[in-house]
């Protein structure tokens, strides 16, 4: 039988995906992880060296995967945050891996490179369109970048409580 080294590193980063968000790093288990992409335990260490590694090239592929999905749109703001809002629930995994990540990589020494050089160039991209007048500029670019990617988060990060409130959506 022919192995594809390719395929068995996505099959592990897919199932891994599902544990993670799940369980968060903490909770996951390799056992799972390595069942559940019908490979072993031995493989998970062969490609990514621990358990963390993992997860963080879960979630970088996660980040890719959605910058590219979602590019900003500062002419329209709303529809930028909407179609954010729409991949969160058409991938709640998304969401929860965010929280994961926010959780247990709080204390990482360095952020992310990927998702700090996005949000820089967003920032930017607001920066520049207040400056032509596009924009209001009553907030600091990061400031409005961050208003509208926590309002798009809002509905998949809420209680179920408060989706019981607004009509039962959760």
């Amino acid at each position: 039988m022919v192995r594809n080294a390719q395929a068995t590193r996505q099959r592990l980063l897919d199932a891994a995906a599902k544990e993670f968000a799940t369980y968060g790093i903490a909770g996951a288990r390799v056992d799972r992880i390595a069942e559940a992409a019908q490979s072993n335990k031995a493989q998970i260490y062969h490609y990514f060296d621990s358990k963390e590694a993992l997860f963080d090239a879960v979630f970088n592929a996660i980040c890719v995967e959605s910058l590219r999905a979602t590019p900003i749109d500062v002419t329209d703001l709303p529809s930028y945050a909407g179609r954010i809002f729409d991949g969160y629930e058409d991938h709640p995994e998304v969401s929860r891996l965010v929280t994961w990540h926010r959780l247990e990589r709080a204390g990482s020494p360095e952020p992310l490179s990927i998702v700090l050089a996005s949000l820089q160039d967003k920032a930017g991209e607001i920066a520049q369109a207040q400056n032509a007048g596009l924009l209001s500029s009553h907030y600091a670019p990061a400031e409005l970048l961050g208003l509208i990617l926590h309002l798009s988060d809002l509905w998949s990060s809420s209680t179920p409580e408060f989706a019981a409130l607004v009509g039962g959506k959760s």
